[in-house]
């Protein structure tokens, strides 16, 4: 597991009272961090002990090790798709978030990566949602993961996801949204709102059983929350969304309980690229099902 980060704000007290005031911190005292400090738990950027009660510095970064938090086991299996020397490609599992992050550490597939691989310089190229399953890529060496991140960021990574969810006889299809959608920090949903289009998805219909359907969604953008908002707002909302249209407080809270029941019925089914380092067309698919 990596250190958590903490950029000091304030320059008229100690580096520890510094720290305290982050939201990093939250729920740690001073006595927590000198623990930390004494076990060579509190670093500087470059490695070297960091000592607490020196000034603190504006701007100053500071690492830290947390301690582990309870988390509830997901019980499911994360098979390895393909891996080569730069790249790990996984068949994530739903419930399982891409890396550590708030209560989530172990039961990330990026700390079951580095474990099952002995590498600890795995890292993700790309992230799905903790309640999404599906492909996810990640860098076997640090050299590796810039360029592949590139694509992801120059758009030049087809993505193609599928999802179950309600038929609905109005709708015409294939159907292509765009929209703005904004996500404050803290926020449990994303929104949309006026302004300049940043979220654009196409929405076809692969099949249909009765009054569901499994739909092929391809983003062209990947803003957070995005398909799930998209297919809420034609009126299909996902399966077992517990966020849109509306907060289904229960769940939401199920997995936490060991309720693994009713997922997210939204997989990520394939990645295709051109490789950065070989030229070579590069297509990843998911051999998951849509329950």
């Amino acid at each position: 597991m990596d250190p958590t980060r903490v950029v000091l704000r304030s320059a008229d007290r100690t580096i520890g009272e510094a720290m305290l005031a982050a939201p990093a911190c939250e729920g740690l005292t001073l006595h927590d961090l000198l623990t930390r400090a004494e076990r060579g738990e509190v670093l500087g950027i470059g490695g070297e002990p960091v000592d607490l009660a020196a000034p603190a510095q504006i701007g100053r970064p500071v690492y830290f090790y947390r301690d582990l938090p309870v988390e509830t086991e997901i019980p499911f299996d994360l098979p390895i798709i393909h891996q080569d020397n730069d790249l790990v490609v996984v068949d994530k599992p739903h419930y399982l978030a891409t890396m550590p992050r708030g209560t989530h550490v172990v039961q990330t597939a990026l700390v079951r990566l580095r474990r099952e691989l002995d590498n600890p310089s795995i890292s993700p190229v790309h992230r799905l949602d903790r309640l999404t399953a599906g492909v996810l890529m990640f860098t076997v060496r640090p050299q590796a993961r810039a360029p592949y991140q590139q694509l992801f960021a120059d758009r030049a990574v087809n993505k193609e996801y599928r999802a179950r969810a309600p038929i609905h006889p109005g709708l015409r299809l294939p159907v292509t949204v765009r929209n703005r959608i904004l996500k404050n920090a803290g926020d449990l949903r994303a929104r949309v709102e006026p302004g300049e289009v940043n979220a654009v998805s196409t929405i076809d219909l692969l099949s249909a059983s009765h009054d569901r359907g499994v739909y092929r969604l391809r983003p062209q953008t990947g803003r957070t929350h995005q398909l799930r908002l998209h297919m809420a707002g034609l009126g299909v909302p996902i399966d077992g969304d517990p966020l849109y249209p509306e907060v289904r407080p229960d769940v939401a809270a199920a997995p936490d309980r060991g309720d693994f029941s009713d997922p997210l019925r939204l997989l990520a089914y394939s990645v295709e690229f051109t490789d950065p380092f070989s030229g070579e067309l590069r297509r990843f698919v998911s051999t998951r099902e849509l329950l």
